[in-house]
């Protein structure tokens, strides 16, 4: 059995394991976080059609993250902004993909802001 080493290959699995759980439709799509160092990206995607519904990231907003703080409170904002645009594209309702990520910082707080959004999970 070959053991997983690095922390990519460890998140990748966990993602698999989310992911065999998770599925999103066109009325309710799956919710997907990818985050980086520098930048967070989410967007609503249809999994029937394997195609993106609505997309937004950090860069939309123009946010340059120095500390944790800013980081949170810049998940936040794009997570309101990806609720603003599914309720332009008269979606309420998603599944939420943490993609392998724990639920805690930055991911949280996308969550939390889709839901103050008008997102529903």
């Amino acid at each position: 059995m070959k053991r997983i080493k690095t922390k990519q290959e460890k998140r990748e699995r966990r993602h698999r394991r989310v992911r065999a759980k998770v599925f999103g439709t066109s009325a309710v799509p799956r919710l997907s976080i990818f985050r980086s160092n520098k930048r967070v990206w989410v967007q609503l995607v249809d999994d029937t059609a394997g195609k993106t519904i609505v997309a937004a990231s950090d860069k939309e907003i123009k946010a340059n993250k120095k500390t944790a703080e800013k980081a949170v409170a810049t998940g936040a904002k794009v997570g309101e902004l990806l609720a603003r645009k599914a309720r332009e594209k008269k979606i309420d309702r998603a599944v939420f993909d943490r993609g392998g990520y724990k639920y805690h910082g930055i991911v949280k707080a996308v969550a939390e802001g889709a839901r103050n959004g008008g997102l529903k999970f």
